[in-house]
């Protein structure tokens, strides 16, 4: 039972991580932060975001749970549209004037922190899908 909290505290502070990282008053100024590491080497633009792989360690682990599943394609589907935006706004420059509004809307500053509200249970209920014997 312990494992199962040192896993949902090392997602949290993964989680964490990748917030901070991040974090930024606009969605154009986060995706300047990230471009940052994708400009220099997509390599290290996808180390930099752990939970992606804590999330497919997972998915292997608990012999691919519906919650984890979940997870996992949440995450793909979030680093594809980042790395879509990217390149919309830094290589092709293409941008409609509702795309320009919509990247300079100030957010909340609780916004980033909403991602360890939603991921978290997903790593829960993977988890907690395990027998206690398994693991």
């Amino acid at each position: 039972m312990e494992n199962i909290y040192l896993l949902i505290m090392l997602y949290i502070a993964l989680e964490l991580f990748e917030i901070q990282w991040q974090k930024a008053n606009t969605l154009m100024n986060i995706l300047g932060r990230l471009y940052r590491y994708y400009h220099k080497n997509l390599i290290l633009f996808f180390l930099m975001h752990p939970t992606y792989y804590f999330a497919i360690a997972l998915a292997m682990i608990t012999d691919l749970s519906f919650s984890a599943i979940a997870l996992l394609f949440i995450k793909t589907i979030d680093m594809a549209t980042k790395i879509l935006l990217i390149q919309q706004v830094f290589e092709k420059k293409e941008l409609s004037p509702e795309m320009s509004a919509m990247l300079l809307t100030p957010l909340s500053p609780l916004m980033p922190y909403l991602s360890i509200a939603v991921y978290t249970p997903l790593v829960y209920f993977a988890i907690a899908s395990l027998s206690i014997g398994n693991f």
